[in-house]
């Protein structure tokens, strides 16, 4: 199911670093790909259902990040 919003004529200005500019775009790219059609034929869906069912594996770039207290939590 899609939603159409309505576009804000409201322009939003920051100064941000690169890393986190980049951080939002894959963001966003992702919500917009999560929301789009997905169509495969019988046998990559039955793959893709073992894929999903299949335990899951740490990524250790993620679980180092998890690992590092948030930006507001630092001690300055």
């Amino acid at each position: 199911m899609s939603v159409i919003l309505k576009r804000k004529d409201h322009p939003l200005s920051m100064r941000l670093p690169e890393g986190d500019i980049a951080l939002t775009d894959r963001a966003a790219a992702l919500v917009i790909v999560e929301s789009a059609p997905l169509h495969m034929t019988e046998e990559c869906f039955e793959a893709f259902s073992r894929a999903m069912s299949a335990p899951g594996a740490a990524v250790p770039e993620m679980v180092d990040a998890l690992r590092r207290p948030a930006p507001w939590q630092a001690a300055v």
